[in-house]
């Protein structure tokens, strides 16, 4: 199994793609640690650092990170959306997985290394309108895992981002209404002509945390479907 004897702490956990890599890397050996927030408070974002200790704690190791949490944001353009929305979004998608990574890389180190996963989008790379806050985010969390794996390269952690296409999760479900309406909207968007499905996301995390990707470091791996082929 490619995870054997390694543990992992994945935030976001609760549902989705999150959810689907921790079942994944579970099947694959790992010991995981699943945590997920409230998303009606940002500041909730910052109680996720204790995660670290305690999976350190309770697996005497930690190997992996995802950091996977995101909040719905209901988005519109930037002159019409609340400060206080757009803090949120930053607070979690971005200032969350500074918290995490600076509470997890210490364990890391004094582990000999590990790999820390971004879960970005494809919409780091192009935009789409009324989502300023998550396009910013994701684009910056592609960025923060270049800057981190040139830091901690000589130290053995890796450091990547991972970004779907749009994918059937609950958060689909509660912009679109129906997987058929999100597909009918977003589907031919996609060179596959369809949304993803978390279980087709997962494996794409497996191998990023696992050696198979030893010299991969500082990437985004697209698994989007082709968006952003055209």
């Amino acid at each position: 199994m490619q995870l054997s004897g390694k543990a992992a702490l994945i935030t976001g956990a609760g549902g989705g793609i999150c959810r689907a890599i921790a079942l994944a890397f579970a099947a694959e050996g790992a010991n995981v640690a699943c945590c997920d927030i409230n998303e009606a408070s940002a500041a909730e974002t910052a109680r996720l650092v204790a995660a670290a200790d305690a999976a350190q704690a309770a697996f005497g190791r930690l190997d992996i990170l995802v950091s996977g949490a995101a909040p719905h944001d209901p988005g519109g353009p930037v002159h019409e959306i609340p400060i206080a929305e757009w803090r949120q979004v930053l607070d979690i998608n971005l200032t969350g997985s500074f918290l995490l990574s600076r509470a997890v890389v210490p364990h890391m180190l004094k582990g000999g290394g590990g790999s820390i996963i971004f879960i970005a989008s494809q919409l780091a790379r192009v935009g789409t309108a009324g989502r300023a806050a998550y396009c910013a985010t994701k684009g910056a969390l592609v960025q923060l895992a270049k800057v981190m794996a040139v830091d901690y390269a000589a130290q053995n952690i890796r450091v990547n981002a991972l970004s779907p296409g749009a994918v059937e999760t609950e958060r689909t479900l509660r912009r679109y209404g129906s997987f058929e309406a999100a597909n009918a909207t977003l589907g031919q968007k996609h060179l596959t002509q369809r949304l993803g499905k978390v279980d087709e996301i997962a494996p794409a995390a497996v191998f990023l945390a696992s050696d198979a990707a030893s010299f991969v470091t500082g990437s985004d791996l697209l698994v989007d479907g082709g968006y952003t082929a055209v």
